[in-house]
């Protein structure tokens, strides 16, 4: 005969007189909350979180609608008045219950939310995740399996190994054993590119050259890791100048060098030219990690691929999947073109990786990152992957470069709008008014800036900003557009530009105003001495 089942934890816990349904308890909504289910996993979670997800979906959807745009309405102060009046006391001295609460506390969240599913909703690399991912990401919080030793993370630890190896291959192609760590994201794939980067360097500090477009985590990384402050290579057109790279390079001949190129800048979309950097930086043996966080998912598509070309001969890669990967935060990757680069990272925790456990069979998972408490974020790329395979990825990405080039020709057609010169860079479009063309360069990006916070204050838009250089040279502010939807179509986005074109209205209305209460004041004081004078 089978063995019969085991109890229940509750059950277990009434035998034993713990929290469970024992008489102890005491009788308020939260306590009787817990007794209605207190984990979301073993053979009864489900049951308990079925519910739960309902409360939770309901509450989205209210959200969503009474929100009515991508941003709520009445700016910081009324946001933080509508969360405290829904969520505080956030620590009662008794509990409201779990539905109670999920329903408070969701529905602030969200009707209070930055919402990038919207398509007016597109200041930053902020992708609205795909539904299915965000289906594992409930699994793999239901499970909670921590990804620094096997017995914590049996299954999850191979997921993590075939989604990192696809990775891996997919940024170095022809590499003998390339290798991939999951991060929290860019800025974790920059300090552990540049710790390895160092932990490789012979004879003396390593020094770091990147160009004025990096993103401010290489700084902060080199920061970090005690190394000197990074050399900054000028650049032309928001991409690095080899010419420059080259100089500064035989300046600093005889020490370890590390070039750290760009492929999609933060501000401007732009792919530095990486076949030049990597012969430039072969000559020099200096080492070459590329942060690719943004356009690095180009690789999945056929079409878009060969915009990385050189990319293949980077050391290190970083490669985000919360940017055009539709997952949601935190969805990390760094690459190695030879995992034996990883061996700094190896440590050991008795408790975690023994020695003796390793030799008997057990996967080491502590190596694999700077963390040790990780959460399975491989799961939900997992998931993402076998359901669209890399051309239905590639098909996504696709789709949101050619609406960032639709967008950009109905900017460049708007008469009241100015595209930036240069083209897109990826899937990031950078606009201004041309009202703001029509003033002085500080008060042009005046109206620039106030036209963002104006659509921000009315919750009607969330775009970007960012200053780049202009045709004439000159450095300038511009609206930025970062279109990162998978499905948002071109039309969807065309209100946009009547909404910006209003609110500059507005702002050089209220420039002008300003101008002129400046000038009348200013006349008030140059008259009032003489009017001193005059005087009997």
């Amino acid at each position: 005969m089978p063995p019969a089942p085991l109890p229940t934890p509750g059950e277990r816990s009434v035998e034993r007189g713990g929290l469970g349904a024992s008489a102890g308890t005491p009788s308020s909504p939260g306590a009787e909350g817990v007794r209605g289910g207190l984990v979301a996993g073993g053979a009864h979670g489900p049951e308990h979180l079925r519910p739960l997800t309902a409360i939770v979906l309901d509450a989205l959807g209210d959200a969503a609608r009474a929100r009515g745009g991508p941003l709520p309405a009445g700016g910081p102060e009324a946001v933080e008045q509508s969360t405290r009046a829904l969520c505080s006391p956030v620590l009662p001295e008794e509990g409201v219950g779990p539905e109670a609460a999920l329903g408070d506390v969701v529905r602030a969240v969200a009707e209070g939310a930055a919402d990038p599913a919207d398509p007016a909703c597109v200041a930053h690399l902020h992708c609205p995740p795909l539904a299915v991912a965000v289906a594992a990401e409930l699994a793999g919080a239901a499970l909670n399996p921590s990804m620094d030793s096997w017995d914590q993370a049996p299954a999850a630890g191979v997921i993590e190994e075939l989604t990192t190896a696809a990775l891996a291959r997919l940024v170095h192609p022809a590499a003998p054993a390339p290798d991939a760590l999951i991060t929290s994201g860019g800025t974790e794939s920059n300090l552990v590119a540049l710790l390895l980067a160092r932990e490789r360097a012979a004879g003396g500090p390593l020094r770091v050259v990147t160009g004025a477009n990096a993103h401010h985590s290489v700084h902060r990384a080199a920061w970090m890791l005690g190394l000197p402050a990074p050399t900054v290579v000028a650049c032309s057109k928001g991409r690095i100048d080899p010419a420059a790279l080259d100089r500064v390079l035989t300046d600093l001949a005889g020490s370890p060098l590390l070039v750290v190129a760009t492929a999609g800048t933060t501000d401007e979309g732009r792919i530095d030219p990486l076949p030049e950097i990597a012969r430039i930086a072969e000559r020099h043996t200096a080492q070459l990690h590329v942060d690719a966080a943004y356009g690095g998912p180009l690789l999945f598509s056929e079409l878009l691929a060969p915009q990385l070309a050189g990319l293949e001969h980077a050391a290190t890669v970083t490669f985000d999947l919360h940017k055009l990967g539709w997952q949601p935060v935190a969805a990390g990757v760094l690459a190695v073109a030879d995992a034996a680069m990883l061996a700094p990272l190896s440590l050991r925790a008795d408790y975690l990786n023994a020695d003796d456990d390793t030799e008997a069979g057990l996967p080491d998972l502590l190596g694999r990152s700077i963390r040790t408490t990780r959460r399975p974020d491989a799961l939900k790329m997992a998931v993402t992957f076998r359901a669209l395979g890399r051309r239905g990825l590639g098909k996504l990405v696709e789709h949101c470069v050619r609406t960032a080039e639709e967008f950009g020709r109905a900017v460049d057609a708007h008469p009241r709008l100015r595209l930036r010169p240069g083209g897109i860079g990826i899937s990031t479009v950078l606009f201004r008014p041309a009202a703001a063309d029509a003033l002085p360069d500080e008060a042009g990006d005046e109206v620039v800036a106030a036209v963002r916070r104006t659509l921000l204050a009315e919750g009607r838009a969330v775009l970007g900003r960012a200053v780049a250089e202009d045709d004439d040279g000159r450095s300038r502010l511009w609206l930025k557009a970062t279109l990162l939807h998978p499905v948002a179509a071109t039309a969807d986005l065309l209100p946009l530009l009547d909404l910006v074109t209003a609110a500059a209205d507005r702002a050089v209305s209220a420039s002008a105003a300003d101008r002129g209460v400046s000038e009348a004041s200013a006349a008030d004081d140059t008259e009032a001495p003489e009017t001193e004078r005059l005087s009997p």
